[in-house]
């Protein structure tokens, strides 16, 4: 699990306003390992989501884009649509966070596989209904024969939340992207689709970002974990490490947020005030107004990545030891020579 298969560097992200711009991801950098089950988290409006569909090349036209996404040896954010529509859904695959509007309401389930799997693998009719339904019985999708002659205002929410997962595998995918999939769903549902998303990741091969806010699910699917604010990757470290030792104030403050059942004297704790005006971003740290530990130094000079045995945060008062001067050469030299690899 040692290969980088995407890497995103310095990803920035900005839209323009009436008076000034948006800057919705500020210097993004994140690397997915081969085989990894990566968990992106933070609240909603931080840029998880822009960040997804940036890999995809689904942003609006009028974002203003700078940074690198790379895969497989190019650059995403300046490849063709053509080569773009190449990737996506057959090398690229994402499950969205609302299925019944991900779906198209006139078409049935299986006339929308076909068309998929004919698209990227200009195969015959019957050939996509075999593909179809080898991919719905890979998500234990019940009676899934009858299932590719129904439309979606037919399946459950659990129902549908699963072929959206067998659409996105239906082209054997290298890479899945699962934006919150699990999160109109009860907590039994909630439980049977992490299993599944577990048992894929195995059985085929993924390598998986999976976007959600709350920190439950992640301690139970992921690998590793990458924390986002306002923009940018705050802390990213190994599961057990961020749940053992978070670093960052942001990340203390959102693990303190998680209820613990059965204590009922605890009171349940809430980050104060919210995400800054990303029209005016902070000269400093993006969380220095609702942080406990903030000084004049986090208000006047933004905090750099400190990295230490694999982790990173990116706070003055973090306990990590900032890495020499000669560690920092070698880490930038593994980079350059992925990229040009």
């Amino acid at each position: 699990m040692n290969e980088t298969i995407l890497s995103i560097r310095d990803l920035h992200v900005h839209f323009p306003g009436f008076l000034s711009k948006v800057h919705a991801i500020n210097g993004c950098s994140l690397n997915l390992k081969h085989g990894e089950l990566l968990g992106l988290v933070g609240e909603s409006g931080c840029g998880k989501s822009l960040t997804s569909t940036a890999c995809l090349g689904l942003l609006p036209q009028n974002a203003l884009i700078s940074g690198e996404i790379i895969y497989n040896d190019r650059n995403l954010l300046t490849a063709s649509d053509q080569d773009l529509s190449t990737i996506r859904g057959k090398d690229i695959a994402m499950i969205f966070q609302n299925p019944m509007t991900a779906l198209n309401p006139y078409f049935s389930i299986g006339q929308q596989m076909r068309d998929i799997i004919i698209a990227h693998h200009a195969c015959s009719h019957d050939e996509a209904e075999t593909r179809s339904l080898a991919s719905l019985n890979k998500v234990h999708l019940p009676d899934p024969d009858i299932a590719l002659n129904k439309y979606p205002h037919q399946f459950s929410g659990g129902q549908l939340q699963r072929i959206m997962i067998a659409i996105a595998l239906s082209c054997e995918p290298k890479i899945l992207i699962a934006d919150e999939p699990t999160t109109a769903l009860d907590v039994t549902i909630q439980a049977q689709i992490i299993l599944l998303l577990r048992e894929l990741v195995s059985s085929e091969n993924l390598s998986v970002i999976f976007i959600t806010h709350d920190f439950s699910v992640v301690a139970s699917m992921c690998d590793r974990v990458a924390v986002m604010y306002a923009g940018k990757i705050v802390e990213q470290a190994e599961i057990t490490q961020l749940f053992s030792d978070p670093q960052h104030p942001y990340t203390q403050g959102l693990l303190q947020s998680v209820p613990e059942l059965g204590n009922q004297n605890r009171t349940l704790y809430a980050i104060k005030g919210g995400l800054p005006d990303m029209r005016k971003p902070p000269k400093g740290c993006a969380f220095f107004e609702r942080c406990q530990s903030s000084s004049e130094q986090c208000q006047q000079q933004p905090p750099t990545e400190i990295w230490q045995q694999g982790r990173m945060v990116r706070c003055h008062h973090s306990t990590l030891v900032q890495p020499s001067k000669v560690e920092t050469q070698l880490k930038e030299g593994e980079h350059d020579k992925h990229l040009c690899a």
